[in-house]
C-alpha cells in the first residue's frame, strides 16, 4: 500500500502530476491511499516525478477542477479510480451517468458550482480603516474549497477597491491591484457598516415580491448558515409574515399606468390586405407584418422608410430608436434632429430624399420603464437585408448614403471600415454609395470642441450628395 499526500486545497496541476506518476508506475487504485498533507502519510509515500501526459476525454477534464475543490476526503481516490478505468479502455465511462463513481463526482462538481454561486451572491463587504486607509473586509463560510475559484468574480467587479475576504479555508486580499492568498482565518468579532447595511436592506425590501414567496425554495437557495453576515436577512421573518397582507393590498390597488410604448404596441394595426397602388406601398404593407427575426416581438411596430418614391438619394441608418419605434417613422429622435440640422446646412431638402434603416425593428434592453438601445447583431442585419434590397429595388436611387457601419453591412452583407471609406463614393452591389458616420456617433462624443468639428465634417460629407439631389429635382 502506498500513500499519496496532496494539499487540502489541491489544484489541478498538483493532482495531475501525482496521477501521471502513479499511472506511469502502474499503481492500481486499490494500491493507493490518498490523504491530505496535513493528515500525514501512514504508508510508504509516493513522490511524484515527471511523467508523460495522459490523454483523457474532455468530459473528464472538465469535471476535475470542480471535484478537486470539494471537501470530501474521497475526491482524490474517486478521480484516480475513474482515470485508471479510462486508461484501461473504458473511454466512454463519463457518458454513463448511472455509474456510481461518475454519479458521485458529478454530484461533487455540482455542489462546488453551487457553493461558488452562493459566495458570489451572499458575501457582504464592510468598510474598515486600517492604518488610516479604507479597506473592505468580508467573512464567508463556504462548504468547499471555492475561494480561488470565486475570487476572480470580485476582482472583476471591485478592481478599484482594496478588500480582504476571510474564510475558514483561506483568505484572499486585493491590495493595490495585487491579489494574494493567505492561510485560514477565524471568524471576526461582530461588526457592521451602517451605511452599507442600510443600502442592502433597502434594496432587499424594494425587490422582495410577496406574491412569489416560496419559503422552502428561499431556504434552499439562501441557507441559514449565511444569514449572520447578510444584514438584509434580519427583515426576512417580518417580510414573510406580512406577505399575505401585502398581496391583498396589491390586488386592491389600481394598476400602474403602462408606459407609452405598451399602449402603442396594443394599438398596432393588423397587416392590411388591400392591394396597394405602387410596388413601394406594397412592400411597406408587407413589412408591417414582418416576423422574420425575434425583434418583431418586443418592438411596437415595423419602422419602414419614408420619402418620395422617385427620390434620387436614399439615406440608410442603423435601426429605429425609442421615439421612432413609437411614432413609426425613421429619424425623428435625437439622432434624427442632428441629421435634419446637418441636411439643412448641407443644402439638402429632407422632403426630397428617402430615409430608411438597415434594420426595421427597434432592438432594446428594458430598464424599468426605459428602453435602452442595443446594436443589432449580424444575424438580424442579414435577415433584414430581405427588406432593404427590395426597398432599394423599388426606389432605384442614383445615390445611396450609408450612415454608419450597420448601414454598410446591410448594403453589402459584410463589415466595412467606415473610418477608412468615410467621405468617399464607392460602388457596392451595383449601387453608388457615399459612406459616412451615423448621426448618433456625434451625440456620443464627450468633448464639445470635438463634437463641433465632427459635425462640420459630417455636413461636408452630406454636401457631397447634393448634386444628385439637384439632378433629380431638375
Amino acid at each position: 500500500m502506498r500513500t499519496v499526500a496532496l494539499p487540502e486545497d489541491c489544484d489541478e496541476a498538483a493532482f495531475r502530476a501525482a496521477a501521471r506518476y502513479c499511472l506511469a508506475e502502474r499503481l492500481a487504485p486499490d494500491e493507493l491511499v490518498f490523504v491530505t498533507e496535513e493528515a500525514g502519510a501512514l504508508f510508504e509515500a509516493v513522490t511524484p516525478a515527471d511523467a508523460p501526459p495522459v490523454p483523457v476525454p474532455r468530459s473528464f477534464a472538465k469535471l476535475v477542477p470542480d471535484v478537486l475543490c470539494h471537501s470530501a476526503g474521497d475526491r482524490f481516490a474517486l478521480l484516480y479510480g475513474l482515470l485508471w478505468r479510462i486508461q484501461a479502455g473504458e473511454r466512454d465511462l463519463m457518458e454513463r451517468p448511472t455509474d456510481p463513481a461518475v454519479e458521485q463526482v458529478t454530484r461533487y462538481a455540482k455542489a462546488v458550482t453551487r457553493d461558488t454561486y452562493r459566495m458570489h451572491a451572499f458575501l457582504r463587504f464592510t468598510e474598515r480603516l486600517v492604518d488610516g486607509k479604507p479597506i473592505f473586509v468580508a467573512w464567508f463560510e463556504p462548504l468547499h474549497h471555492v475561494l480561488r475559484r470565486a475570487v476572480p468574480f470580485f476582482v472583476d467587479r471591485f478592481r478599484n477597491m482594496d478588500w480582504l475576504i476571510a474564510t475558514p479555508k483561506g483568505t484572499a486580499a486585493w491590495n493595490g491591484g495585487v491579489l494574494t492568498f493567505g492561510p485560514p482565518a477565524t471568524r471576526p468579532a461582530e461588526g457592521s457598516d451602517a451605511v452599507l447595511d442600510e443600502l442592502w436592506t433597502a434594496y432587499y425590501r424594494a425587490t422582495f415580491n410577496p406574491a412569489r414567496l416560496r419559503v422552502k425554495a428561499m431556504r434552499a437557495q439562501m441557507p441559514k448558515r449565511h444569514w449572520p453576515t447578510m444584514p438584509e436577512t434580519a427583515f426576512v421573518p417580518g417580510l414573510v409574515q406580512s406577505a399575505g397582507r401585502v398581496v391583498d393590498e396589491m390586488e386592491q390597488r389600481a394598476p400602474d399606468k403602462p408606459p407609452r410604448f405598451a399602449a402603442a404596441l396594443a394599438q398596432r394595426p393588423p397587416v392590411a390586405q388591400a392591394a396597394p397602388a405602387t410596388p413601394l406601398d406594397a412592400l411597406r404593407r408587407e413589412a408591417e407584418g414582418c416576423t422574420l427575426c425575434p425583434l418583431h416581438g418586443p418592438a411596437t411596430q415595423t419602422v419602414f422608410g419614408e420619402g418620395p418614391a422617385d427620390a434620387g438619394i436614399v439615406f440608410i441608418g442603423e435601426q429605429p430608436g425609442d421615439q421612432e419605434d413609437l411614432e413609426g417613422r425613421p429619424f425623428v429622435g435625437p439622432a434624427g434632429q442632428v441629421f435634419d440640422r446637418a441636411l439643412a446646412q448641407a443644402g439638402i431638402d429632407r422632403s426630397r430624399v428617402y430615409v430608411t434603416n438597415a434594420v426595421k425593428h427597434f432592438k432594446f434592453l428594458p430598464r424599468g420603464k426605459r428602453r435602452i438601445h442595443q446594436k443589432p447583431g449580424t444575424s438580424e442585419i442579414r435577415t433584414c437585408r430581405f427588406w432593404l434590397t427590395r426597398e432599394l429595388a423599388a426606389l432605384r436611387p442614383k445615390l445611396v448614403v450609408a450612415l454608419g457601419a450597420t448601414a454598410m453591412q446591410g448594403l453589402t452583407g459584410r463589415a466595412v471600415a467606415v473610418t477608412k471609406e468615410r467621405g468617399r463614393i464607392i460602388e457596392a452591389d451595383g449601387l453608388s454609395v457615399l459612406v459616412t458616420v451615423h448621426p448618433s456617433y456625434l451625440l456620443r462624443l464627450p468633448d464639445a470642441d470635438l463634437a463641433e468639428a465632427e459635425f462640420a465634417r459630417f455636413v461636408r460629407d452630406l454636401a457631397l450628395a447634393k448634386p444628385w439631389c439637384e439632378e433629380n429635382a431638375a
